[in-house]
């Protein structure tokens, strides 16, 4: 009977409570818990248990906010030799004209292939860093583009010229594509807006404070003195980078605790290593992911072929384009309208470099833990969050494309504050708002096509950079004619009219990007389970 009893309190938790023996007396104060409680309780014992499954984990990166923040603004830094180079060259083109005995044309073509080179070269230097590692790859640059610079402050010729700002163009580009992919290296989606804004800082400041440098060194101590500053600067910053920044590479040391080899290990990465060991802390090889066998030059354009990945990069470059007609016709506007000189022009950049400062990365953090709020899904810090449950075309773009609509209208807006002949702080005015919500939009997409290629963010943004860089080049060539024709406010219709009519892509991206991501990781698993099993 005793043995029976027992087996109906198994079979019957309810029953077993009538059951129960008598309580000591100490214990006659207890309450005894109802159903709902026990039901409760089980809830968060199973919620505490999903937290302690997450905090088993290792952790996404090894390194604390304050390390990462220092490191991604050093790069950032460093990634603004690429727009400063070419911003900083504009001032002196009449003076290089005039020195070398040639065109204006033939000195135009200077800055075309600068800019179709800034497009191709990141294709070769960043999948060799998704392979490799980051810091080769940035030895790699500062030797070309130290070399060419230091050529260009010496040269005589125009032939010299044209092949060393080539040169130079190379050697710079890449630090763009490898600025973005350390920030990727170190932050997990949750907080890659905001990381990605500053990883964008550098590259919206170069292009604002280029002319201001420019004019005034060509206009004190000449041309030369321009190439001159960009080796010293950029001589200062790879140095920071040498000493300060480790390798980030997930390929390579995973979260950080693996240790990269000598000749790839940074000051700063000598030291924690020598603190970990000295801990007893083991390297998480769990962390590391297998790289491809060999660099592939070629990778970046697979992600043009890419239903999401193409119209992603394809909208980003359209946004970029209208951005460069902006940037390269504001000086020749303000040179006829009010006979500034360089000096002058290159300061009126400034509202436009200002305003990109403001890049929406919290908006697209802040958007990203709502999302991830609805679905269920507990973020951790620093723990990676996996895409599977979470639609993140729809949680980036939905940033973006209120900043697509209000760039629209601003650009209108500038147009025809110039057109107008308004006064000059109604033009500045409307300049600070147009870098604040084209660079916003441009930064949702960039944060995207990350998001999407975490694997091989540096190709990702090579393929970006690609894109962008080829269509503004074009963009920057066919400025100037239209606003001769059909005048600056007409421009500026046209420039946000094709934003306006091919942003429905976004919005098919947001429907139906959750099921071409989901095809194509499932190709790509086929394809990795065959080459295994051959």
């Amino acid at each position: 009977m005793a043995e029976d009893e027992k087996a109906n309190e198994l079979v019957d938790p309810r029953g077993s409570d009538e059951r129960s023996p008598v309580r000591p007396t100490n214990h006659a104060d207890e309450v005894i818990r109802s159903p709902e409680t026990t039901a409760d309780d089980a809830a968060k014992q199973l919620e505490s248990g999903k937290q302690d499954t997450q905090s088993s984990e290792p952790p996404y990166s090894i390194f604390t906010d304050r390390e990462k923040a220092l490191m991604i603004l050093m790069v950032s830094f460093t990634a603004m030799i690429s727009p400063l180079s070419g911003a900083i060259y504009l001032p002196a083109l009449p003076s290089l004209a005039r020195d070398l005995n040639v065109s204006t044309s033939l000195i135009n073509l200077t800055v075309t292939t600068y800019m179709v080179l800034q497009g191709v070269a990141p294709s070769f230097i960043g999948n060799f860093a998704d392979v490799y590692g980051r810091r080769p790859a940035y030895m790699i640059c500062c030797v070309i583009y130290l070399a060419a610079n230091i050529g260009l402050a010496v040269q005589n010729s125009y032939a010299a010229l044209i092949t060393l700002r080539c040169l130079q163009s190379c050697g710079s580009s890449a630090t763009i594509a490898l600025g973005s992919a350390v920030s990727a290296d170190l932050a997990t989606r949750a907080e890659r807006g905001k990381y990605l804004g500053y990883a964008a800082m550098g590259v919206t400041l170069g292009p604002a404070l280029g002319p201001v440098i420019g004019g005034l060194l060509d206009q004190y101590l000449g041309w030369r003195a321009i190439f001159w500053f960009l080796t010293i600067l950029s001589g200062v910053l790879f140095l920071m980078l040498f000493i300060f920044l480790p390798e980030t590479c997930r390929n390579v040391v995973g979260n950080g605790s693996i240790p990269s080899p000598w000749w790839n290990m940074s000051l700063l990465a000598y030291i924690k290593q020598r603190h970990r060991r000295s801990q007893g802390i083991e390297p998480d090889t769990k962390t590391i992911k297998a790289p491809s066998k060999r660099p592939n030059p070629f990778a970046s354009l697979k992600i043009l072929f890419e239903k999401q990945g193409g119209i992603i990069l394809f909208f980003g470059s359209i946004m970029y384009g209208g951005y460069n007609i902006l940037l390269t016709t504001l000086s020749s506007e303000l040179s006829s309208r009010f006979g500034f000189s360089s000096v002058i022009i290159g300061v009126c950049y400034l509202p436009l470099g200002f305003g990109n400062r403001y890049t929406g990365g919290f908006l697209l953090d802040w958007n990203f833990r709502r999302h991830a709020k609805a679905a269920g899904i507990v973020i951790s810090h620093n723990r990676q969050q996996d895409l599977a449950a979470l639609p993140i075309e729809k949680m980036r773009l939905e940033v973006s494309l209120p900043f697509v609509y209000l760039a629209s209208g601003l650009v209108i807006a500038y147009g025809w504050v110039f057109q107008s002949k308004a006064a000059l702080a109604g033009i500045e005015v409307s300049l600070f708002f147009c870098g604040v919500f084209i660079v916003g939009a441009v930064n949702g997409l960039n944060t995207l096509i990350v998001d999407t290629h975490v694997s091989s963010p540096a190709t990702a943004v090579a393929a970006n950079n690609l894109c962008r860089c080829l269509i503004g080049a074009g963009a920057a060539a066919i400025g100037a004619p239209i606003i001769e024709r059909i005048g600056m406010g007409w421009m500026s219709v046209l420039v946000a009219g094709i934003w306006v009519v091919f942003s429905p892509l976004l919005w098919l991206v947001i429907f139906k990007g959750p099921r071409w991501r989901k095809v194509k990781n499932t190709d790509r698993q086929r394809t990795e389970t065959s080459t295994t099993t051959v």
